[in-house]
């Protein structure tokens, strides 16, 4: 498959889980008749993942995310060398999705990016007041099991066509449980796009959404190797839906 496509995916793809997820969570929360909630923030992440994975999955992949694509090299999965360029083109998208959001979120009279513009965060920034512990923790354990979750899914043996699917549903537990925690990252572009728009203080804390979905994606995939791999006749990701 020519780089430049797959590349182009991958940018494609993430810009429209930014857009998506972090859109609604800016856009579409705090009202209290109309607002979505924190299930709907879910909900839209994991919708972000499965639409664009039955879109553009077959092209590039479909890893959206610095930390599947690493993990995915750990896994044996992908092929060291696209590595870096595909972490490019994760940032690339995400960053324009952030800011396209910020164009749209600006049209609000009173709108202050400074407020979190759905940035993740620890401490203060934690949407529930948790500590950094508990925030790299739950970013490590969650990143492991999407992981896990990636690399079955797309199996061979697994059900086909069904891998963007349970991706997608992942996606949307792991919402479900963490927003409260760090607002959900196990997605270092994800993190990266909206900090640099919300400020100082949450580019402060921004290498912890690097460094823990990171390990947890490496985690993740040594577990599958270890305990979980032999057997499953696995085929590269590119030939999945992920």
């Amino acid at each position: 498959m020519d780089v430049r496509r797959r590349l182009g995916a991958e940018a494609f793809g993430t810009f429209w889980l930014v857009f998506g997820g972090c859109g609604a969570a800016v856009l579409a929360t705090g009202y209290p008749d109309l607002g979505i909630g924190y299930a709907g923030v879910a909900l839209a992440f994991g919708l972000t993942v499965v639409t664009m994975a039955y879109a553009v999955g077959h092209i590039s992949g479909g890893h959206f995310n610095p930390a599947v694509t690493i993990g995915l090299v750990v896994a044996g999965r992908f092929d060291r060398k696209d590595a870096l360029p595909y972490v490019i083109a994760q940032l690339v998208g995400a960053v324009a999705a952030a800011a396209v959001l910020f164009v749209v979120a600006s049209g609000k009279h009173g709108f202050d990016a400074g407020d979190g513009f759905a940035s993740n965060g620890y401490g203060k920034f934690s949407p529930g007041g948790y500590d950094l512990g508990a925030a790299l923790l739950v970013e490590v354990v969650l990143t492991a099991f999407f992981l896990i979750v990636i690399l079955g899914a797309t199996a061979k043996r697994a059900a086909a066509g069904f891998g963007g699917l349970a991706i997608g549903l992942a996606l949307t537990l792991i919402h479900l449980i963490s927003i409260p925690v760090t607002n959900t990252s196990v997605n270092p572009a994800r993190s990266t796009s909206q900090a640099l728009f919300a400020g100082t203080d949450h580019l402060a804390q921004l290498w912890a959404f690097w460094v823990a979905p990171i390990a947890g994606a490496a985690i993740g995939a040594l577990v599958w190797k270890a305990l979980l791999e032999e057997g499953a006749d696995e085929v590269p990701l590119a030939e999945g839906v992920a």
